[in-house]
């Protein structure tokens, strides 16, 4: 099955040999997305430092989707390693260099090599809600019930 055709484009200076975003299976939902620091080879990333990681790349995403910029499960497990703003989203009418935002929660400094897969991106339809004034919701058995009001902890 096909999806959503996204137009990608090199930002000047980007090492175009890493190649576009993959799928590494058959049923990936994301498609890998690696940093590329042109000529910076790696970058250190401290416990609880943040940075903004280059792709090389801009995208042009198709009016009705947005991409999702996701973490990487392995690399929150073994390293701490986070998207502080995780889903991340890129809108159809963005056109700016594609980055992520990384964070090590972690305790040890994290080295962030070029080449290295840093994140997925997931397309994904967008359904924008009309907004329209009421004087009052209607009544759930939940209410107005939050964080943790269904029993799960």
């Amino acid at each position: 099955m096909t999806g959503a055709l996204l137009q990608v484009m090199w930002d000047a200076g980007a090492d175009r040999a890493l190649g576009l975003p993959t799928y590494e299976t058959p049923g990936a939902a994301g498609a890998d997305l690696r940093a590329n620091f042109g000529d910076r080879q790696t970058v250190s990333l401290d416990p609880g430092g943040r940075v903004l990681v280059p792709t090389g790349l801009r995208i042009a995403v198709p009016a009705g989707f947005e991409v999702q910029i996701r973490p990487r499960s392995g690399l929150a497990l073994r390293h701490g390693i986070i998207l502080p703003n995780a889903p991340g989203t890129i809108d159809s009418d963005y056109r700016g260099p594609l980055g992520v935002i990384l964070m090590n929660s972690g305790d040890k400094p994290f080295v962030i090599s070029h080449g290295d897969r840093i994140a997925q991106m997931v397309v994904a339809p967008v359904v924008q809600a009309e907004f329209t004034e009421v004087d009052g919701l209607e009544q759930t058995v939940r209410g107005s019930g939050g964080f943790g009001s269904t029993g799960v902890r």
